[in-house]
């Protein structure tokens, strides 16, 4: 049993935006999947952070500007801590020049220094500030939800009458309205679709004033490395928009901090600041090559922000457009393990001009699981060989993690996966299919599950739920026993669940069991739990005269069945608590 909340700790420096729980926290350290393809983090995860929008304490403050930076404290020596960009970004505002009197006046000769953001002016028209009201669920207190907020990121029009954000810009939405650039109107928008891994949204305004006189942005192909950016948006430090460049400084697969997945993206050394989020990242020919999403922050590091490239972007649109709604980016289920060592490979029967890698355990709910077997060696993935280091050719010069392979694919598309088994070449047909973690990363929109007998909480365990528990640094503060799970666990069925005491609303009743807290629950008189809805379900029957529970650590807990039932009323009447369930559980 752990204590609810975080250990005091020492001052640490905040961020440029005022502190939201819409900032997902870093994702824990990548076990060796196959859905990442690599065995190494790319970087320092913990380092990472979303470029968040700037806030609004409360709505009807809209009006007041946005964005302020706060004080920012002195530095500690912790180097893991997330640091403000030291180098403030060189900035255009709505083309005036920096001391001008009176309004702007259209550049006709720019001059070279002017050249390669004259380019971009056409496409810069399509910039949009995105205004959101997010409220939250809470997680800790699942029959509610917490206080609303408002905060403002960026956007881009394409075509189709849509617009393009960041997936954490109108997390938890409740309204978003959209302002053009020049333009004093804010119009109500549509949220159609949203990428939780790859941390794209896509919106729709209905009004068409909204769509007069603005152009589509046109995508360019995946630039070179030195290739110059243009980085547009509405970041802090300012209302107006804003251009920031650099060049592409690497190009690999990347951790994606909100959507706790890794997929190909870009490095660019133009500064990204809070509020970049979802603006795009043109090349010099006013071509979109990305949106800008997150940055490094390390006292380390400076000027190293990252981009969605168009790969990732196309796959969400075709995505949508093919679906009719986001199904995700598929995943091979299997961890694997690198064959770098020759006698490793000597003894797995491979040949000197063979190359894989060795699967080391399989998802039991993946399709894979049906036709591949641990220790065989995945040599091929589509006809692509894949190295020993787990990598595939990418462009002259380069190479890349071989699940980039897999991301460009959509889910229920087959690919022909080719291994070693045995000595012995097989290929298989594998039907692909999108990851189910037995602690998801994202409730996905929908609100939390519980479930109340007797004063005790049930709810099942997911990463916003250890973080609204035990804050950013969950991966420290929440019980061991639920963090080796989340990182190693695999589930063994679909719909397999990691229930919950998540705390127990104090009664004659259970007089004894109040300091239970954050303790899975393993069965019910005798019954293992699936899920939570099994549990309520089981419950609900129970005829026998006792409720036992079986929970972690050996402990026990034993309820009279038809007192607890009776007392549950009360209890949920003194807590002003609407129903013993959630709704997802009474259908």
């Amino acid at each position: 049993m752990g204590k609810r909340g975080r250990k005091p700790k020492p001052p640490i420096p905040e961020t440029l935006d005022s502190p939201t729980t819409t900032v997902a926290s870093p994702p824990p350290p990548p076990i060796t999947t196959a859905a990442t393809g690599l065995d190494d983090a790319v970087f320092s995860v913990s380092n990472v952070e979303i470029i968040e929008q700037p806030q609004a304490s409360h709505p009807h403050q809209e009006g007041r500007r946005r964005g302020r930076p706060k004080k920012l404290r002195k530095l500690t020596d912790n180097p893991e801590i997330m640091t403000p960009s030291r180098r403030v970004p060189r900035a255009v505002d709505n083309g005036e020049h920096k001391g001008s009197v009176g309004p702007a006046v259209a550049v006709s000769d720019p001059g070279a220094a002017w050249e390669g953001v004259a380019r971009a002016v056409p496409a810069m028209d399509a910039v949009v500030k995105v205004f959101c009201v997010h409220t939250e669920p809470n997680f800790s207190l699942p029959w509610q939800r917490k206080r609303q907020y408002s905060s403002s990121s960026s956007g881009f029009v394409i075509g189709g009458r849509r617009v393009l954000t960041n997936a954490h810009s109108v997390e938890h939405y409740t309204q978003v309205k959209l302002k053009k650039r020049g333009s004093d109107t804010k119009y109500l928008a549509t949220v159609l679709a949203i990428g939780t891994e790859c941390d794209i949204a896509m919106l729709t305004v209905d009004d068409n004033e909204f769509w007069d006189g603005v152009s589509p942005v046109e995508f360019g192909d995946l630039p070179a490395l030195q290739d110059s950016v243009t980085v547009v948006g509405y970041p802090i430090g300012g209302d107006t928009i804003s251009v920031t460049s650099g060049v592409v400084s690497r190009i690999e697969i990347l951790s994606y901090v909100h959507g706790s997945t890794e997929l190909l993206g870009l490095q660019i050394d133009a500064a990204i600041n809070s509020g970049n989020s979802g603006g795009p990242a043109f090349n010099d020919r006013g071509n979109c090559v990305g949106i800008a999403f997150q940055s490094l922050k390390h006292e380390d590091a400076e000027n190293i922000g990252y981009v969605i490239p168009t790969p990732v972007i196309m796959h969400f649109i075709q995505d949508y457009e093919k679906n009719g709604a986001y199904t995700g980016f598929p995943i091979l289920g299997v961890e694997w393990q690198k064959m770098e060592n020759p006698d490793l490979r000597m003894s797995m029967g491979m040949k000197p001009d063979q190359k894989g890698v060795r699967i080391r355990r399989i998802d039991p709910t993946a399709p894979e699981s049906q036709v591949l077997k641990p220790s065989d060696i995945i040599l091929s993935f589509d006809g692509v060989n894949i190295a020993n280091d787990g990598t595939v050719p990418f462009r002259h010069g380069e190479r890349i993690g071989f699940s980039y392979l897999i991301s460009q694919k959509y889910t229920g598309d087959n690919s022909v996966v080719k291994v070693l088994r045995n000595s012995e070449i097989l290929s298989f047909d594998i039907k692909l299919a999108s990851h189910k973690r037995l602690i998801p990363a994202h409730n996905k929109g929908r609100p939390p599950s519980y479930y109340i007998i007797a004063g005790f909480v049930f709810t099942a365990v997911s990463v916003p739920y250890l973080r609204s528990e035990y804050g950013k640094d969950y991966e420290f503060e929440a019980p061991v026993k639920l963090l080796d799970k989340m990182l190693h666990s695999l589930p063994q069925s679909p719909d397999e669940q990691l229930v919950v005491v998540s705390q127990v609303l104090v009664a004659d009743i259970n007089i004894g069991y109040e300091e239970i807290v954050n303790t899975q629950v393993l069965a019910l008189n005798g019954k293992p739990v699936k899920n939570l809805k099994n549990l309520a379900s089981m419950v609900e029957e129970c005829e026998d005269e006792f409720l036992k529970f079986d929970l972690e650590y050996q402990q026990m807990v034993v309820l009279r069945t038809n007192t607890a039932k009776e007392a549950t009323l009360d209890i949920l009447a003194t807590h002003c608590i609407p129903s013993a369930m959630s709704d997802d559980l009474k259908t």
